[in-house]
């Protein structure tokens, strides 16, 4: 009995839940992003205008920034990708029967209606004033989570073609 258990918990990897925490994981990350870009640069604007640091100073903390920005826009493209393969490997070692698209899809339809919400939790952050220039930085970030509900449709139905195309009855 406790051997079907642990196998049960094993094939629930690839599924809708997954999804939603993509979304989730990209919206907070992409927060935390944005967030760190007006914090740096409001430091380093009170740096410029100190006179407390010397011209390199001044030069080296705006490479800093410029790094910063640079670096969490690409690394959240990277992490979209990576986070979306992985869910997409795991989805392969799960099989069920086709039967349940049509569940698959209505879930699918509530998780794309989630990722609208997330979608529009990080736009109407970066549309305040305060966090505006830092959002128009972050290309990347601002592009993927304004366009999350057809990542997330399209990706579902990746997630859809992977996990239902490997059912096999004589693997069961």
């Amino acid at each position: 009995m406790g051997r079907r258990v642990g196998k049960i918990c094993l094939n629930k990897k690839g599924s809708l839940v997954d999804i939603v925490f993509i979304g989730i994981v990209l919206l907070f990350f992409g927060m935390i992003a944005l967030i760190g870009l007006t914090v740096s640069s409001g430091i380093n604007d009170r740096i410029q205008d100190s006179n407390v640091f010397n011209a390199n100073g001044k030069v080296a903390t705006n490479q800093i920034v410029k790094s910063y920005t640079n670096g969490m826009d690409n690394a959240f493209l990277f992490f979209t990708i990576g986070i979306s393969l992985v869910t997409l490997v795991l989805a392969a070692l799960v099989r069920i029967h086709p039967i349940f698209i049509p569940f698959f899809f209505i879930g699918l339809i509530f998780v794309i209606i989630i990722s609208a919400i997330l979608s529009n939790i990080y736009q109407e952050m970066a549309a305040d004033p305060n966090l505006l220039a830092a959002a128009g930085e972050l290309t990347f970030i601002t592009n993927i989570l304004s366009i999350l509900p057809m990542i997330i449709g399209v990706f579902g139905i990746f997630l859809m073609i992977v996990m239902y195309k490997l059912w096999d009855a004589n693997r069961i």
